[in-house]
């Protein structure tokens, strides 16, 4: 009897979680249409095509059908900065690799009945030109091997390097392409654990298993150094890196998958990104949605031992923080988290994998 109570007891708070979360995704669609989308189809047009890309898998993600009148504008507004070599960006664009790759997601998100592959063909093959190989005077054995940056001439970083990976498998790539796999040498040399994979010297100086944002250019970490010169972990990088790993076939048993999820055990949090305060906020929190959906599971247990329903905390801190237009914005501007269409567009992404299925 106690069993079957406690059955139901979790049924009903599952659905009254669901509840909550559509609510949420109700309002903050209706504020990105409304407010946030412009009449040419854009999101925050000023900042090139990237937000509206966001906005648009956001909208499709949570439920928003992808032959609405406001997807197809959104879609057409993108494609007129596709290139004949399958970038997706403004001309001279300091960000092409970044733009195309979000752009792929969306395209890839509204294409069911594949009216985007050949786009989408055209893209993979444009960002997989971009990636840091021998083309760009790398080895294998080179720190920057496998990365991908904002541009061509940007170096390479671990979120820019996610958001490949990110891209490729949305738009069909498996672990075995050989991109996801030269990618999956760039990750595992932005995390802070020694072994095979990693023999720079940063892990040395900070041996904690968690990730940070490159090892290129002589390595660097937005939450800055130890006083030994190690490169600090954070969170946001910790679960760009370990969602990376699992798609790029890496099991729960590898030795980087066990000690990026020990990091995170450590760090258990959604009111911080820890290590970085509120500094890009909901981007870590659909960053931790996106790696935690990977892993597999209904909760996660904490180095307490304490297991969480991840989906239902991460759920109510981002719908604590509803705006009442429903957006959201973050009070800490830093990484444009300023800009309600952004930061309404990260929380969906987010809920989108907080709901109970």
């Amino acid at each position: 009897m106690l069993a079957t109570m406690l059955l139901f007891a979790d049924q009903s708070l599952s659905a009254n979680t669901n509840d909550s979360i559509n609510s949420a995704i109700a309002k903050a669609t209706a504020f990105l249409v409304e407010q946030g989308q412009a009449d040419d189809g854009s999101f925050s047009s000023q900042v090139g095509p990237a937000i509206t890309a966001l906005a648009v898998t956001a909208l499709v993600e949570t439920g928003t059908a992808a032959d609405s009148p406001e997807i197809a504008k959104g879609i057409d507004y993108l494609l007129r900065f596709a290139h004949n070599d399958g970038g997706i960006h403004p001309p001279d664009s300091a960000v092409a690799n970044y733009e195309t790759a979000i752009a792929i997601m969306a395209l890839a998100a509204c294409n069911k009945t594949g009216t985007h592959d050949e786009r989408l063909l055209k893209a993979k093959a444009f960002v997989k030109g971009l990636q840091w190989t021998e083309e760009e005077g790398e080895t294998p054995s080179s720190p920057a091997y496998g990365g991908a940056g904002y541009g061509r001439k940007k170096r390479p970083d671990l979120s820019n390097t996610s958001f490949l990976i990110e891209a490729l498998r949305a738009s069909g790539s498996g672990p075995d392409d050989p991109a996801i796999q030269r990618a999956l040498l760039f990750v595992s040399r932005s995390q802070n654990l020694e072994g095979p994979a990693n023999t720079l010297p940063f892990p040395t100086k900070n041996p904690d298993g968690g990730f940070y944002y490159t090892p290129a250019a002589g390595g660097e970490s937005q939450a800055g150094t130890t006083p030994t010169g190690g490169l600090r972990s954070y969170a946001s990088m910790t679960y760009a890196g370990l969602k990376s790993m699992i798609f790029a076939g890496v099991t729960k048993d590898d030795p980087r998958v066990k000690a990026a999820t020990e990091w995170l055990a450590k760090h258990y949090s959604f009111t911080e990104n820890p290590g970085m305060g509120d500094s890009g906020l909901f981007y870590y929190y659909q960053t931790a949605a996106k790696s935690l959906s990977a892993l597999g599971g209904d909760s996660f247990r904490d180095a307490d031992g304490i297991e969480h329903d991840w989906r239902a905390e991460l759920a109510a801190e981002i719908i604590s923080r509803q705006q009442p237009d429903g957006s959201w914005v973050n009070s800490n501007a830093r990484w444009m988290e300023g800009d309600p269409n952004l930061v309404t567009s990260y929380a969906l992404l987010a809920l989108a994998l907080c709901k109970e299925k």
